[in-house]
């Protein structure tokens, strides 16, 4: 074998360029070049693409039909009105809608572990400053990586709690696939764990049982009508209508209605169930 002056011996031309292509793909995992973007994981759909087109509701007015609901004045009686926003709504102008009679707020904060909501301190710190009780909730993808993995993105990014009396515990957005197969591919099994990862560890992180949103449509169709989380974590219910509806199993009653997609200033309304004393009290856990 041919030997150079530095006394090692000559590799091939071939190996040298195995080896630059092996230094190449580690370099384009490490900085992200081309045709390593949006790769998933094993057995992971890929990171959501249009995540600012979701928000709580998008797809239950997409499968379940929009419209401007009208609460009875049983509903009214002893309730308190609130919105909640996402990136879809910019910057909100808060003074309008405090003056309106709102007074708690939700703003999307996270979508599985690849996006935080660009509006959200604007409209987390701007329904505070406004004087609203406020939280933060989280676009659940199920199929894209682990409940823990996507309750810890929350926390890390907006979904922290305090015990300040104006902050609500998080909310995890669980409703229709935007992406594909309404139920992320998940058995319903798969799904109830999923969700019990997730809120275990909110619980672990902030000391708060979260909140669920959810529809009875979906949550039938993709959970079995699991009741496995009424004892524990508060329900926030969309239905477009009069009234709030049937309620998925486990829940005996809703603590929040998202009763229109089509209200004034910001789309979607809703309506605490119960006094402002108990939306404290939500509130300071």
């Amino acid at each position: 074998m041919p030997v150079l002056r530095s006394g090692f011996p000559h590799r091939p031309a071939r190996s040298l360029a195995t080896v630059a292509g092996a230094l190449l793909a580690v370099l384009s995992l490490l900085l992200g070049l081309p045709g390593t973007a949006g790769a998933a994981a094993p057995g992971r759909a890929p990171e959501p693409t249009h995540p600012g087109q979701d928000w709580a509701g998008s797809q239950i007015a997409a499968h379940e039909g929009t419209g401007a609901g009208t609460p009875t004045g049983a509903a009214l009686a002893g309730s308190v009105e609130g919105v909640d926003v996402s990136s879809h709504n910019g910057n909100v102008a808060w003074s309008t809608l405090w003056n309106s009679g709102v007074r708690f707020a939700y703003a999307k904060a996270t979508e599985s572990t690849s996006y935080t909501n660009p509006y959200f301190a604007q409209q987390y710190n701007g329904s505070y400053n406004a004087g609203m009780i406020r939280g933060a909730y989280h676009f659940a993808t199920p199929n894209t990586s682990s409940g823990a993995a996507q309750a810890n993105y929350f926390v890390d990014h907006g979904g922290g709690w305090s015990r300040d009396g104006k902050t609500l515990p998080g909310a995890l957005d669980m409703e229709y696939n935007p992406y594909g197969s309404t139920c992320y591919g998940l058995s319903a099994a798969g799904l109830v764990n999923w969700m019990k990862d997730w809120f275990a560890t909110y619980k672990a992180r902030t000391g708060r049982d979260a909140v669920i949103y959810t529809s009875t449509s979906w949550w039938k169709q993709c959970t079995g009508n699991s009741s496995a989380f009424g004892v524990v974590n508060p329900l926030w219910v969309p239905r477009y209508g009069s009234s709030v509806g049937e309620l998925p199993a486990g829940w005996g009653f809703h603590t929040i209605w998202q009763y229109t997609s089509t209200g004034p200033t910001v789309g979607d309304h809703n309506l605490f169930n119960g006094a402002y004393d108990r939306l404290q009290a939500l509130a300071n856990g």
